[in-house]
Order: C-alpha cells, then sequence, then structure tokens
C-alpha cells in the first residue's frame, strides 16, 4: 500500500511540473512572435521564420496543451482539500488559457490598426515634422494632402477626404 502511495504523490508531483511547463511553453509560443515581429525593430530572416512557424502551429498546439492542462487540473484537483492549493492550480491553468486565446486572435491588427481619429493641421501649424522627413503626399481636385511616413508607418492605413474624394492611403 505504501508503494502505491508513493507512486500517487510522484504523480501528483510531475502533474504540477507539467502543468507549470504547459502554462511557460504555451505563452511562450505566442509571445514569441510578439517580440520578434514588432515595428520599427530590427528583423532577422531566422527569426521571422521561427515566428511564422510558432503564429501557425500555436493554434493547434495551444488546444492541445490547455486539453493535457484540463486533464492534469482535473487529476490533481481531487486530491487536494485546501482552497489556497487550488487557487494555484487555477492560477497554474490561466496562462494555458490565456495562450489558447491568443494563438486564436491577429494581434498584429492590433498593433497595425488605422488611427480612429486622425487630427490634420496646416504644414505651417506643425512643428513635429522636420523639413527633410519623408512624406506620402496626395493631390486631387487642387486639395493637397501630406502624411509623414513615420507616423502612418505604424498604423499602415490614413482614411482620409482630399478634394472632396474618400482616400485611403497606405503604407
Amino acid at each position: 500500500m505504501q508503494n502505491q502511495t508513493y507512486s500517487s504523490s510522484a504523480y501528483r508531483k510531475v502533474g504540477w511540473l507539467v502543468l507549470l511547463l504547459m502554462g511557460a511553453g504555451a505563452l511562450a509560443m505566442v509571445v514569441t512572435p510578439v517580440l520578434k515581429i514588432a515595428p520599427f525593430k530590427a528583423q532577422t530572416p531566422e527569426a521571422l521564420a521561427l515566428s511564422y512557424a510558432l503564429r501557425s502551429w500555436s493554434p493547434v498546439a495551444t488546444a492541445l496543451a490547455l486539453l493535457l492542462s484540463l486533464l492534469i487540473v482535473a487529476f490533481l484537483w481531487r486530491g487536494l482539500r485546501s482552497w489556497w492549493a487550488r487557487a494555484i492550480l487555477a492560477l497554474l491553468l490561466a496562462p494555458v488559457l490565456a495562450a489558447a486565446w491568443f494563438a486564436r486572435q491577429n494581434h498584429f491588427e492590433w498593433m497595425f490598426a488605422p488611427l480612429p481619429n486622425p487630427g490634420y493641421a496646416a504644414a505651417s501649424e506643425v512643428d513635429f515634422v522636420a523639413d527633410d522627413e519623408m512624406v506620402l503626399a496626395v493631390e486631387l481636385n487642387g486639395d493637397a494632402v501630406a502624411y509623414p511616413i513615420r507616423q502612418i508607418a505604424y498604423h499602415h492605413v490614413v482614411q482620409d477626404t482630399v478634394g472632396g474624394v474618400p482616400v485611403v492611403t497606405t503604407y
């Protein structure tokens, strides 16, 4: 009987460790592309290849990690008597849940969302655009506008009306 108790205790310790590693691994799988594919930061071909591979595999991998984690939590839950141990168990499940949700989101769209309420000013009134700074210029029906590349590079899209014509400018 003592051998069986020791074996169950060992399985429980392994379960806690695997649950902790599942959370760390699932989070790493979804956070790595966010850190590697960042705007205005140098990117290597290797980092991009890794990021795209993780991005394509993360929905399946995090779903499997979540399923395995839920099985481990169910196994461990039955043997826990204190509320604080169950709370810790639930906290260890949270990163896997978050990773499984985040793997199904297109966070790149969050980073490069169009500017919701852009403000416009005459070139003579602004001091945040240097004279030698590159701009994207649009001229329609005698009306001209210029969008600083530095600013639209982050949002990628500017919706505007130039010369009475709705335009979408992108970079």
